[in-house]
């Protein structure tokens, strides 16, 4: 949709010869911004409620930073997953807001304060080394407008730790669990709680852990009732699944 086809679209609103649900229905799947390199969906938010994001492995720092010129012309947030401190120096270049969360390597551009949640979205680790995951789900969360807390290195090694934080547990409305090794933390968190727990496998750990799969199959295997697993390292995932979740019930 063109500058003249909008104002059409617009004309026709404020005529009533077309309802405002109707005209959020055509902006909803207006066509993407072709840049040869990539097909900038700007209009996602409408549909998704956040930003399309820009998954910096694989690109390089020209074409982040084409992509992310083009959302903000359109006023969008930015947040660029598993960026290096190069994707970052250029979009600090381009825009002075640029926030850089070096543990999970990823960067914000808000444009706006958003308003956050009054349901808490808990995100605990199993161990010190699951942080960088957990913290790629805070960054992410936060960024779309949850209240985060964070509990971390509470893993079943010292069962203690987790159980002495119940009053927290119980006050989220979400809870996001990231755990390498053997992955049980979520099962013993999913077997304490009346609420979404979302699991998360990590890489961390020795050899038999397989790169994250020993925890991912613990968690798919888990006995107790209602946790969702998110893929390997996938704290991006998760930050926003538990995002969903937690702004349902804000209405």
């Amino acid at each position: 949709m063109n500058k003249n086809e909008l104002e059409k679209l617009l004309l026709s609103v404020q005529n009533k010869e077309i309802g405002i649900e109707a005209a959020l229905q055509k902006l909803k799947h207006l066509p993407f911004e072709d840049v040869v390199y990539a097909h900038i969906d700007h209009h996602r938010h409408l549909r998704h409620g956040m930003p399309e994001v820009i998954y910096c492995e694989g690109k390089t720092v020209e074409q982040i930073t084409g992509i992310a010129e083009r959302m903000l012309a359109n006023k969008s947030d930015i947040l660029a997953t598993r960026a290096s401190q190069d994707v970052y120096a250029a979009l600090k270049a381009l825009d002075s807001r640029a926030a850089y969360h070096e543990q999970c390597r990823a960067i914000v551009i808000q444009q706006a304060q958003k308003t956050t949640t009054t349901g808490i979205v808990l995100v605990l680790t199993a161990g010190t080394s699951d942080i960088p995951v957990a913290e790629e789900a805070v960054v992410t969360a936060r960024m779309l407008g949850s209240s985060v807390q964070t509990i971390y290195d509470v893993g079943v090694a010292g069962i203690h730790r987790v159980l002495g934080k119940q009053d927290f547990l119980d006050a989220a409305r979400v809870i996001i669990v990231v755990a390498g090794m053997d992955g049980a933390l979520p099962s013993v968190v999913g077997g304490l709680v009346d609420k979404p727990v979302i699991a998360v496998p990590t890489s961390v750990g020795y050899g038999a852990g397989f790169q994250g799969l020993a925890p991912l199959l613990t968690m798919l295997n888990s006995c107790a009732s209602g946790i969702a697993v998110m893929n390997i390292d996938n704290g991006f995932g998760a930050g926003v699944l538990a995002h969903r979740i937690n702004a349902l019930g804000e209405s």
